[in-house]
């Protein structure tokens, strides 16, 4: 908002934005396309729980890389997306670093990525290098394969500290691969949390993963997002609320319509329906009445009179000869 400052004998007036800045803006919103073949089955409740959690969690790694590499690090949560295991493996660089944990009760088998080049810059920093930026592209020495291990160790153990409030687990190492075709923890087919993450030393930015199965999540977020227990006079309360409106709708006031059965004729025959002509229904002499509320069929009932108004009479549903 810009606001202008007129002499003391004007009017002061304001200029907003104009709208179409905010049409702009909302046109250069990035569009999901939706593929009806794979419904979404994370819910928006469920993904701001994974997203607070891994919020956390990209906290505490942001700790657990500036102490480790005694430099300016960062790590922040770029997007969590449901896809496919197939999809989540081609999305990733042909050369990188996989490490395979499981996290029970959670589930079974989980990826935690790092870029190769990211990894080679940390295992250079906490060897007392200086971090270059022109990392060599090869698997880890024994060495240098302790320190990167114990680097995502610790980095597991703080996602069992930021995903706490959707379930307890015990992550585990259980591998490492350098290839994405080479590492299996799913079916290609089968649904995966991926959460992104961006991981920056010093200036150079690098892309983290994290892979999870969504059929393992599921049944805890559902618990987790459970509402949660409520005291005796909250349910009294509730109970109360209930039953007032019960009683609301009982009173509320709907047209009732006592008529025939209804007759089916043909679009020529109504038309050439003219004065005096008698048309025949499909309503049995000694059949009752039908009562009817919205289209639906209610109670059955016999004509007469109340004073002087005509009346129904309810009577019991027929039995009609077949």
């Amino acid at each position: 908002m810009e606001v202008i400052v007129a002499p003391s004998d004007a009017p002061v007036t304001q200029s907003v934005a104009p709208a179409t800045d905010r049409r702009s803006r909302r046109a250069a919103a990035t569009v999901q396309p939706y593929d009806f073949r794979r419904p979404i089955q994370l819910s928006r409740e469920h993904s701001r729980m994974l997203q607070l959690a891994f919020d956390d969690f990209c906290r505490q790694a942001t700790t657990v890389f500036t102490s480790s590499l005694r430099t300016v690090c960062s790590v922040s949560l770029s997007s969590i997306e449901q896809r496919t295991y197939a999809e989540y493996i081609d999305s990733l660089d042909s050369s990188t670093y996989l490490t395979a944990f499981s996290a029970e009760p959670l589930f079974d088998r989980g990826v935690l990525e790092i870029p190769l080049n990211a990894v080679m810059t940390c295992v250079d920093h906490m060897l007392g290098g200086p971090g270059r930026s022109e990392q060599p592209e090869r698997p880890l020495t024994e060495i240098e394969a302790a320190v990167a291990t114990g680097m995502t160790t610790r980095l597991l153990g703080e996602m069992r500290y930021s995903m706490a409030s959707i379930a307890a687990f015990e992550p585990a190492v259980k591998g490492v691969e350098y290839s994405p075709q080479f590492i299996q923890v799913a079916g290609a087919s089968d649904v995966m949390v991926a959460a992104s993450l961006e991981l920056r030393i010093n200036e150079r930015t690098f892309r983290m993963t994290v892979c999870m199965p969504f059929s393992g999540l599921l049944p805890h977020l559902v618990r987790a997002a459970a509402p949660a227990a409520v005291s005796e006079r909250e349910r009294a309360q509730r109970a109360r609320a209930a039953a007032e409106l019960a009683g609301q709708f009982e009173r509320v006031p709907v047209d009732v319509a006592v008529s025939l059965r209804p007759t089916k004729i043909s679009p020529a025959d109504l038309a050439a329906l003219r004065p005096g002509d008698a048309l025949r229904l499909h309503h049995p002499a000694a059949a009752p009445l039908e009562v009817v509320v919205d289209g639906t069929c209610f109670a059955h009932a016999t004509p007469g009179t109340s004073g002087f108004r005509l009346a129904a009479l309810i009577v019991g549903t027929p039995k009609e000869n077949a």
